[in-house]
């Protein structure tokens, strides 16, 4: 049971992250977009805020816990590059990301936020069952 209370911890800050910006700035979270915003010079003081938290985020992890989250990386860092700068670009063609859609967009019944979501797990069962296939 306890292996379940961190991702279940995460969800509930990701949830209340995304509240807060909503209430407070107006601002749905979904993070291409407040990246967008920051490259772009918009909205500096509060979307450098939310991209700090989500990188410091491991750190209070660390603080809290003693020890580092698990990660591992199983590609070589130039495909997990590539594969990053592919999921920028299809959010930016897609109006949004999962956190924007999934999170919040979901939350606000949005139409356009179940069809996205929808279009993102098809590709993914599509992506996977392919790289199975060919026993990637």
């Amino acid at each position: 049971m306890t292996a379940y209370l961190p991702p279940l911890l995460g969800g509930v800050l990701i949830g209340l992250s995304a509240a807060m910006l909503l209430a407070l700035n107006g601002r749905t979270a979904g993070i291409s977009g407040i990246v967008g915003r920051l490259l772009q010079g918009t909205g500096v003081a509060v979307n450098a805020a939310f991209v700090a938290g989500l990188l410091l985020g491991p750190v209070l992890y660390r603080a809290l816990s003693g020890g580092w989250p698990a990660a591992t990386m199983t590609q070589p860092l130039p495909v997990v590059v590539v594969a990053g700068l592919l999921v920028g670009f299809g959010t930016r063609m897609g109006s949004g990301c999962t956190s924007g859609h999934g999170v919040v967009g979901l939350a606000h019944l949005s139409p356009r936020s179940f069809a996205a979501v929808a279009s993102f797990l098809a590709a993914g069962i599509v992506a996977v069952a392919l790289l199975r296939s060919l026993g990637l």
